[in-house]
């Protein structure tokens, strides 16, 4: 009778293991950061199709960074920065 390899952690070290959680730890909260902002900045400026799309596709990350990079171009140094009277930002 031929028995299957197990498949496990058995044959790993537990310092690798220990890395590997903390580093899924750091993906999952730097993801959900992400996500948040993304999803904060999309219904700060009422597009509600965007704001489905990033909180309906799981995309660990990618179309979040596009959104705000491209769309939102909240890193975008060029942007013309003009306040009124009140100190509020206009367009």
């Amino acid at each position: 009778m031929i028995i299957p390899p197990q498949i496990g952690l058995q044959g790993l070290s537990p310092m690798f293991v220990f890395g590997l959680v903390i580093m899924f730890i750091t993906i999952l909260i730097f993801v959900i950061t992400l996500k948040g902002y993304s999803l904060w900045s999309a219904a700060k400026r009422d597009e509600k199709w965007w704001f489905i799309i990033l909180l309906v596709v799981n995309t660990f990350g990618i179309l979040e960074l596009i959104y705000l990079v491209f769309i939102v171009k909240k890193w975008n140094k060029n942007i013309d920065k003009t306040r009124d009277q009140n100190n509020i930002l206009v367009k």
